[in-house]
């Protein structure tokens, strides 16, 4: 299961970053918004499973 939750969170990260980077594009703020909200999830969610994973070894 960890296996996915990281493939989540990089999946998040990167659908964040694109989401931001045509927000910016297009003049969006809303969007180039939404974009980091998103890569921030994702970066709380690896952070959670880095966690995870030192306290099990």
């Amino acid at each position: 299961m960890a296996k996915e939750e990281k493939a989540r969170a990089k999946k998040e990260q990167l659908k964040g970053k694109a989401k931001e980077t045509m927000g910016r594009a297009v003049g969006n703020e809303r969007m180039t918004a939404e974009g980091r909200a998103e890569q921030k999830k994702g970066d709380a969610r690896q952070a959670k499973e880095k966690t995870k994973d030192t306290f099990k070894h």
